[in-house]
């Protein structure tokens, strides 16, 4: 679901973002919408280069400290005690 957020600008820079909003052939909402998201999708995408190299450099110790159980404590295969139709 959208919000609707209220900002403020400077006179000149209302202007200028309307003639470049103009120019991409949209309304100054879709355009300061459109460089939000790209602001936000650029930083997580940043985020999660950064996240990958880290994981990737200590593979190893994390391997060495967590192992292959990646959940513990879940029972390995289909509970026994469950109905075959249970959700």
């Amino acid at each position: 679901m959208a919000k609707q957020t209220n900002i403020r600008l400077d006179d000149a820079v209302k202007a200028a973002a309307e003639d470049r909003a103009k120019r991409r052939g949209l309304t100054l909402q879709g355009y300061v919408a459109d460089l939000i998201e790209a602001d936000v999708n650029q930083a997580r995408a940043a985020f999660m280069a950064g996240a990958t190299t880290f994981l990737a450099q200590y593979a190893e110790e994390f391997e060495a400290e967590v192992g292959e159980d990646r959940y513990p404590g879940l029972l390995e295969g289909p509970a026994k005690s469950a109905p075959r139709d249970a959700a």
